[in-house]
């Protein structure tokens, strides 16, 4: 996929809503700032600690990134609490 194929496809994404799917096949979506877990340290955040999103954003191979504080990490370091 090309730059400018990304770029069209993201015009209509938003950095403050992340779509999931439940364990049980339910779709939410998620406004920021929504809840995450580290599942290990990573920078200044501790295993265990629960912190928010506060923007939903991709890098160039699409992969989700996390800003937190304003720094950017890769969402597969978090597991997503999903309040009821």
């Amino acid at each position: 996929m090309t730059k400018k194929e990304i770029a069209e496809i993201l015009k209509y994404a938003s950095p403050k809503v992340l779509y999931i799917v439940t364990w049980n096949n339910i779709l939410k979506k998620l406004y920021c700032p929504f809840k995450v877990k580290a599942k290990q340290d990573i920078g200044v955040i501790k295993e265990d600690e629960v912190v928010l999103v506060d923007e939903v954003k991709v890098n160039m191979e699409l992969t989700t990134i996390f800003v937190i504080n304003q720094k950017a990490y890769y969402y597969y370091y978090f597991e997503i609490i999903v309040e009821t």
